[in-house]
């Protein structure tokens, strides 16, 4: 008998490659704008832009703060001062939602899980952009349903984004629920606080300096097909 009957899956950089996704689209968005860029500009970005969606889902700044605000952030660092910051966000969030690339062959594991369990997205990403993903990259039609907390109006890890997902997926029993992603402080505390199980995607084997629970590891997507069916 499987252990597990709901799979929530984080979508950025567990199902997707978001950073390969980032890269592609900050890199084309300084070349439109007649700006020369390098991998430190990349690496500077990357740091500022997650800072400012880990204050996100403290409640420190509104999406709309993010949106802006990252490269706002990037342009003072680098001393531009010329930049179309709204046009530039723009074009990058259309960008950021026009390719994806998949980790692991995540997509056959989806599609393989398929029969055995129910799938959903839950992810904090810019609504237009996830769905243009999800589209393209066919995830849209091999899961159960999509979660972006945007449409539900609080982003993970907040108790009340599970609760809304719950009130759709309604499941019998939340032991038999469980949460995969990449983010301690976004899907593993999401998963305490909604009292599920939790699987930290961690391909790069980074230590785990944090007190919150993880109930299983993994480096690879695929090792999750030996915990869906322990016990």
């Amino acid at each position: 008998m499987n252990k597990f009957d709901i799979i929530l899956w984080d979508l950025d950089n567990t199902l997707l490659d978001f950073t390969e996704s980032e890269r592609y689209s900050i890199t084309e968005c300084f070349s439109r704008a007649g700006l020369s860029i390098d991998d430190s500009i990349i690496e500077t970005y990357s740091a500022i832009n997650l800072d400012y969606w880990k204050r996100l889902e403290k409640g420190e700044v509104t999406k709309e703060a993010l949106l802006y605000g990252r490269f706002f952030s990037l342009f003072e660092k680098l001393n531009l001062t010329e930049v179309d910051i709204p046009l530039f966000q723009k074009t990058y969030q259309h960008l950021l939602g026009s390719v994806y690339f998949y980790k692991d062959d995540s997509y056959r594991l989806c599609e393989k899980l398929k029969d055995q369990y129910l799938q959903y997205i839950v992810t904090n990403g810019v609504k237009s952009t996830q769905e243009n993903k999800l589209s393209i990259s066919g995830f849209d039609k091999l899961m159960d349903g999509v979660f972006i907390s945007e449409e539900i109006g609080y982003p993970k890890p907040d108790i009340r984004f599970f609760e809304k997902c719950f009130e759709t997926i309604k499941p019998e029993d939340r032991s038999r629920v469980i949460i995969i992603g990449d983010s301690l402080s976004s899907d593993m505390k999401g998963g305490n606080q909604a009292d599920i199980a939790t699987c930290w995607y961690n391909p790069e084997e980074t230590g785990k300096e944090s007190d919150i629970r993880v109930d299983f590891e993994i480096k690879h997507l695929w090792q999750i097909e030996d915990i869906l069916k322990e016990g």
